[in-house]
Parts: structure tokens; sequence; C-alpha cells
């Protein structure tokens, strides 16, 4: 962009300054949009446009145009150029191979790194989802057999009050009578605590088949977490290279993810 004013010092400052902050802008978007994470933000810099320029940025940028065209640019195009034209192509060749290869590599390890961010966020929440529903579960077990309880008790109490209540009327009738009011309260007793049992047991039983099946569906979520963390040696070099060479990276969508996601490579460096 520079060159065809690369006779006006100013103008080349100002045309690095307008093409590299728009490269920047569109560069970043482009990039959040795909991978899913920002590789760096500015959104804490003063004058700045939804996290992908700033004005000292771009500031910089009319400066480093300065030193790459007039300072660093001559020199180096004069030893290249020097070169034998053979060479220079076979270096050309080798170079374009590895660079398109690394290149293939950062792009893929960026997609499936924006992927395993997504991942990550949805199976936290189906964990989340699943830990509530297994305190609910408990929650409404033991509610359950606390209003069984009550309810026998209540029985068990109205019973004895009926049998007080036959005694009190039956104090002038015979013993053969009283015992078998007595005898019948007991019956009525022991059935109700018999059926109380009953009921506890088939309430305990069933919210434990309800809790392991919610436990088997965490316990598979959390491996697929796991794998999402185990990934094999190259992937894992260029996926902490670029968490590593892009310190700042942040995710607006994914940030718990993100940053779990850096504590576990960190862990597993050490």
């Amino acid at each position: 962009v520079s060159l065809p004013v690369k006779n006006n010092l100013f103008l080349v400052y100002i045309s690095g300054v307008i093409a590299a902050t728009a490269l920047e802008y569109v560069t970043g978007y482009v990039m959040e949009q795909l991978f899913k994470v920002r590789y760096w933000d500015y959104s804490s810099q003063k004058f700045q446009v939804h996290g992908y320029i700033c004005l000292s940025s771009s500031i910089a940028w009319g400066f480093l145009t300065i030193l790459m065209t007039e300072i660093i640019h001559e020199p180096v195009a004069g030893v290249v150029l020097n070169f034998n034209q053979n060479i220079l192509l076979f270096c050309v060749f080798i170079v374009s191979i590895l660079f398109t290869a690394d290149a293939y590599e950062s792009v893929k390890e960026a997609l499936a790194l924006g992927k395993s961010l997504e991942a990550m966020t949805k199976l936290k929440e189906e964990m989340e989802d699943l830990q509530s529903r297994i305190s609910a579960l408990k929650e409404e077990a033991a509610e359950h057999v606390s209003a069984v309880k009550e309810g026998t008790a209540e029985r068990i109490v109205n019973s004895l009050l009926g049998t007080a209540e036959l005694l009190a009327n039956a104090k002038e009738e015979t013993a053969e009578r009283l015992a078998a009011a007595k005898e019948g309260t007991a019956e009525k007793l022991a059935a109700a605590k018999e059926g109380t049992s009953e009921r506890i047991a088939a309430v305990r039983e069933s919210t434990r088949e309800k809790l392991a099946m919610l436990t088997g569906q965490l316990d598979e979520i959390m491996d697929k977490r796991h794998k999402l963390l185990s990934e094999n040696k190259f992937r894992h070099f260029y996926r902490r290279s670029l968490l590593r060479g892009n310190p700042g990276a942040v995710s607006t969508r994914f940030s718990a993810a993100l940053k779990e996601l850096k504590e576990q490579l960190e862990e597993l460096n050490h």
C-alpha cells in the first residue's frame, strides 16, 4: 500500500496506519467468527473499536510501516537479489512448503480449539443440569420419606386416640372386650409400620435406580470432557503454541472453557 507514495515519508506513515488498521480489524473479526476466539483484545484500551483495533496500535502500525519500508526492506532485498536465482527458487520452494504445512496445521488446530471450547461449554451445561437433577431427586426422595413417616405417625395417633376412646367407653364392660380392643389396636399399629417400611423401601429403591441412571450419564459427560483435553502430542504442541503465543486471547462466548483449557494444558506441561 505504501509503495506508490514511498517518496513521501508522511504519506508512507498515513498509508501504513490506514491499511494495517483495516487489515487488523478484518482479520480479528474473521478469526473470531471462524475460531470462536479473539486472539488479541483491545477492549481495555482507550479509543478502541469492538476490541479489534485501537488508536495506540494504529499509531504503532504507522511507525512500523516506516521502519519496514525505509530501513529494513531495502538491505534485505539487496541481499536476497544477489543470490543465485536457482538457489533462491529452491529456498523459496522449501520455505513455501514448510510455511503452507505449518499454516494448515495451525488453522486446523485453531478450528479444532474453537469446536472444543463449544463442546466443553455444552458438556459443562449438561453436567450442571444433571447435578441439579440429582440434588432435586435426593430432596424429593427425602420429602417423600418424611411425608410417609408423618402420614404413618398421624394414623398411629388416630388409632391410639380411637383405642383410648373405646377403652373409656368400655370400662364397665368385660375384660374380654378390653383385650380384644387392645389386640386390634396392636394389629393396626403393626400393619401401619409394615406398610410404612414397604413404602419407604420402594421410594429408596426408585431413587437409587434414578440416581444410578443420572450418575451414569454424568460419568459419560465427564469422560467426553476428559477426551477433549487428551489430544495426541502433535496436536497438543499446536494447541499449546496457539495459547502460549497469544496470552491475551479471550473468548466472549466460551470464556470459562478457555480458562479451564489453559489451566489443563499448564498442568499437562508440568
